[in-house]
């Protein structure tokens, strides 16, 4: 009874905290408003994913050096002022992404699954994006390297009892008005049973500029006024491609946050939120390299606004947070003791999802035969089967009993691990996909194909990387700060905390 006791004090009191951190915000910041604002949320990414990144491109630089170094890599990691957001909601300690983007969007608390609406789904608020664009006359720019009507770019124009609303999303996204949508299509276009009128005729109805091209997105200009940009080459979900998939001069993230730069410059101000949405799907699907590669290409997104920045560092403000973990990430794995051989990603050429869709797919309608498929796997991720059992033991003994080699990690399979993909091969191979998925399963393949996600598995424990989970873990965010009111930013407080740090600097009521 004294625990339950203590918990409801210890709730109430986080409860009390964001006015009283609200107000020491207004009073620091009085009289200082930023007068552009970039909103960074990598979906799924927490110190984990973020260290890894930079962990992994220290150990690539630092390739055949007998000391390891960690330079600072990240662009996110030169801003001045880094502070850490808690992440709960009214459901979990575990959060989704359309509660935690609420928190983040209005500072208000509510279930997973939940779009900027109380618990009793009665109440609605209203968003930092929708106050500053109707309150300061502020330009909106939204992008996303998943839909855009998916849960954390809906969470700064749409309120909605339910993130899979998608079509009543999509029309709030045309009624908000705003002025640039980048990134990902659209989901349920016309509707869950498709009998409604597509939403893209709706946007072009409502005066939106509606474009599918990547040649169209280059000759945009501020002067075509509301515009609404799909990537050309839409990938797993109508996404963007993973960054390591992406062909050559394809545009990532980066290449639309520039656009949209270009786009919404004005002299009264803009708010631009960007999502790096592929960085939680990779971490579901425990793809460590493609987790890397898309963490990288937000921090590249956040290189232009430091860009940006450098040109007007006395009107800028530049946030870069996440929405929660995925995965359970940590840089650690019980079979390689202490030591890690980030190096060995490098040798993943693909990410899982287009493993899936350009290899797997073909595999189970060809009934391939697992030699063959044990060969693109060493060409594609760099696993190679075990070699014969003289030359297995020396390697053994070579490295100290270790399966690595002195040049850094193994990638040859153990027989063990040989084994273990055999056996994902077999039930990939006899899933027709209407199968009951039983708990040794999903434990061992979360909801992805048994082949992929083994590959991944086994590469990522070789480099010394392993994952908890197939969901969101409740770790704390970081908060990394730039610009005008930054140092509002620092401590540890609630993901709430950052809407409220935001309208104390903006004034918006």
């Amino acid at each position: 009874m004294k625990l339950k006791k203590l918990g409801a004090m210890l709730l109430a009191m986080t409860m009390m905290v964001p006015g009283s951190v609200c107000q020491a915000a207004e009073s620091e910041d009085a009289g200082t408003a930023p007068k552009y604002i970039f909103l960074f949320i990598g979906d799924g990414m927490s110190y984990p994913q973020i260290q890894t990144t930079n962990y992994y491109l220290s150990a690539v630089a630092d390739d055949g050096d007998e000391i390891l170094t960690s330079q600072s890599n990240l662009n996110m990691f030169a801003f001045p002022v880094a502070g850490s957001a808690q992440t709960y909601d009214s459901t979990s300690f575990c959060p989704d992404s359309a509660s935690t983007a609420t928190s983040i969007a209005t500072g208000n608390k509510t279930y997973s699954g939940t779009i900027n609406m109380d618990e009793t789904m009665s109440v609605s608020y209203e968003t930092i994006a929708e106050k500053l664009k109707d309150q300061l006359g502020y330009k909106i720019g939204i992008l996303s390297s998943v839909n855009l009507n998916h849960a954390t770019p809906a969470a700064f124009y749409a309120h909605q009892a339910s993130r899979s609303s998608y079509y009543e999303i999509g029309e709030e996204l045309i009624a908000s008005e705003f002025d640039y949508f980048a990134g990902g299509g659209l989901l349920k276009v016309t509707g869950s049973d498709g009998d409604k009128t597509s939403l893209y005729d709706l946007a072009e109805e409502a005066g939106y500029k509606v474009v599918f091209t990547q040649e169209e997105a280059e000759a945009l200009t501020a002067e075509d006024g509301k515009a609404i940009v799909i990537d050309e080459h839409l990938a797993d979900s109508d996404a963007m491609s993973y960054a390591m998939d992406l062909e050559e001069g394809e545009w990532g993230l980066a290449d639309y946050v520039e656009k949209g730069i270009e786009v919404l410059d004005n002299e009264t101000g803009f708010f631009m939120m960007v999502e790096g949405g592929k960085i939680d799907w990779a971490c579901h699907a425990n793809d460590a390299a493609a987790t890397i590669a898309d963490t990288l290409a937000l921090d590249e997104a956040v290189g232009k606004a430091v860009e940006f920045y450098n040109e007007h560092p006395d009107e800028t403000l530049i946030l870069v947070t996440g929405d929660h973990e995925t995965g359970g990430l940590t840089i650690g794995f019980a079979g390689t003791d202490y030591d890690t051989f980030l190096t060995n990603l490098s040798n993943q050429k693909i990410s899982y999802a287009k493993f899936d869709s350009d290899y797997v797919a073909a595999y189970k309608e060809n009934g391939t035969d697992f030699d063959t498929v044990m060969a693109d796997i060493t060409e594609l991720f760099g696993l190679q089967a075990p070699a014969g059992e003289e030359e297995e033991a020396a390697t053994l003994d070579s490295a100290d009993s270790h399966p690595h080699d002195e040049d850094g990690g193994s990638l040859v399979l153990t027989d063990y691990e040989y084994g273990k993909l055999q056996a994902a091969y077999e039930e990939t191979m006899s899933r027709t996909g209407d199968e009951e998925i039983s708990q040794e399963e999903y434990l061992l393949y979360g909801s992805y194909e048994p082949l992929t996600v083994t590959i991944t598995h086994i590469l990522n424990n070789k480099s010394g990387i392993s994952f908890s989970s197939y969901a969101h873990t409740g770790l704390p965010v970081e908060v990394f700060a730039q610009g005008v009111g930054q140092d509002s930013f620092e401590g540890y407080y609630d993901n709430t905390e950052i809407y409220f740090k935001m309208a104390a600097l903006t004034g918006v009521e």
